[in-house]
């Protein structure tokens, strides 16, 4: 398999639109000193014109200057208003029905629905509806390659079944590592023991009993996402309001749980508001992940499932017991590779950190409009460079390719896919995080892929990369 290439045009010359306003800028400056004055009005103005073009064409961390200042803005703004901390007011409680979360994502609401018990996610201002389920396989790195390849096309149709519904905003693919808190010893011994009542017997079920964590496990869940605007006509049909939504959502719920089983994948229970609460909680506080697993009876309620306080800088977020960093999967693999091209980073052992992928479907006739702009757009630039003697590199010959790779894919029936990569790395220190994220990092490249530590945005980053809530950043 082969990815296409992260899209690096601007609007014009590959120049973007903050590089076309700094850089329009210079000029108009050199142009109105020089016709307002003479020549030496060029000198006195050369601090406006020199800055505003070295701001264009300068980089920094991977980024020009000038790309950096609506980041740097953004983050001056919310320091001056004290919006980079987080404190539970636990003398004020929150209204019923919402989750007790940091920032933006405050505006969450939970909706238990009594048909199946799923709990679903309200999003009022995104205007979408989530259900999250778990999953499992079996060993994939194992099967041979035939029946690796046979799964992924299973999966292909599984994501191709989202793009042709048209209802759903977005899907998310979360595998995460947990600390095993010896519990599966236990249900083992619960389903394969001989209770005879020896001495053997005793012995063993005490040893088991002060069993600690063993190493690590890994979970995944597939949350989804009802577009509630798309399906507006839908909603109505059913009734409208939150009960007509949940109506539709159950049915992209059956829909994508037929399409993983094709696909060969072990599809669980929909996520109970206690089961979902106790991945939020794990998620801002990993320390009480093991006490909470023992105890099934506490911590789970929804309601308090959020951190007591968080604190964000520059280029990580610590919450109740962890410190966290987000990267960003800036590049896929750009040559041919296996299936399992990402078992490196996968199975990275001694490491907490989430793999979150984001499939943002699109519409047939949107992905057509979006692919034939690219393409007027990539024949117009070709033929500008011609026209001012640039030479035409081998990365817009690339990109070109793709887009032809894609029109083609869609032709044939395929559907259109935006897919995000996010990994959140935790670990209970600073230092111990740094070391993860440079292990995380190397890993990555193993699996041919680059990545790109978020900065400026780790508070929203964390909600969309560890919480299976189908969150944009």
């Amino acid at each position: 398999m082969q990815f296409s290439r992260l899209t690096k045009r601007g609007i014009l010359l590959g120049l973007s639109a903050p590089q076309l306003i700094a850089l329009s800028i210079a000029l108009l400056t050199v142009v109105a000193a020089l016709y307002t004055t003479d020549a030496s009005g060029i000198a006195w103005t050369s601090p406006i014109w020199s800055l505003a073009a070295l701001t264009a064409v300068i980089p920094i961390g991977g980024r020009k200057i000038v790309e950096w200042m609506p980041i740097v803005t953004r983050w001056t703004w919310r320091s001056a208003h004290e919006q980079l901390t987080y404190r539970r007011r636990i003398t004020r409680p929150r209204p019923i029905g919402t989750l007790s979360l940091p920032g933006d994502a405050a505006s969450l609401r939970e909706w238990n629905d009594p048909e199946t018990g799923a709990v679903m996610i309200q999003d009022p201002h995104a205007r979408t509806l989530t259900a999250v389920v778990a999953v499992s396989h079996s060993a994939f790195a194992l099967l041979d390659p035939d029946e690796q390849n046979r799964r992924v096309v299973g999966w292909g149709r599984a994501l191709a079944g989202a793009c042709r519904s048209g209802r759903i905003a977005r899907l998310q693919v979360s595998e995460r590592t947990l600390p095993d808190s010896g519990t599966g010893l236990s249900e083992w011994w619960e389903r394969h023991g001989i209770n005879d009542g020896s001495w053997a017997v005793s012995t063993y079920r005490d040893l088991i009993e002060r069993a600690g964590p063993a190493g690590e496990r890994h979970a995944t869940t597939i949350a989804l996402s009802l577009d509630l605007t798309a399906a507006a006509r839908q909603v109505r049909t059913q009734g409208g309001g939150i009960r007509g939504a949940a109506t539709v959502l159950r049915q992209e719920m059956t829909a994508l749980t037929a399409a993983l089983r094709a696909a060969d994948l072990t599809v669980g229970s929909w996520l109970t508001a206690d089961e979902l609460g106790m991945i939020l909680r794990t998620a801002y506080d990993p320390a009480i992940a093991v006490d909470l697993e023992r105890h099934p009876q506490i911590g789970r309620s929804l309601a308090t499932a959020g951190p007591v306080a968080v604190a964000e800088s520059w280029d990580r977020l610590r919450t109740d017991t962890a410190f966290h960093a987000v990267l960003w999967i800036s590049e896929w693999p750009r040559s041919q590779v296996f299936p399992g091209f990402l078992s490196p980073l996968v199975f990275s052992n001694g490491i907490q950190r989430t793999v979150s992928l984001h499939y943002l479907p699109v519409r047939a006739d949107q992905a057509a409009r979006d692919l034939r702009k690219k393409k007027t757009e990539l024949i117009s630039d070709a033929h500008q460079r011609n026209r001012i003697g640039q030479i035409e590199d081998a990365t817009a010959t690339a990109e070109y390719d793709d887009l032809l790779h894609q029109e083609a894919d869609l032709t044939a029936g395929h559907g259109v896919l935006r897919t995000t990569g996010l990994i959140c790395v935790t670990a209970p220190t600073v230092d111990e995080l740094e070391a993860a994220v440079a292990s995380i990092e190397q890993a990555a490249i193993q699996s041919s892929c680059e990545t790109r530590r978020l900065v400026g945005q780790q508070a929203q980053a964390f909600t969309a990369a560890a919480l299976p809530l189908c969150r944009s950043v």
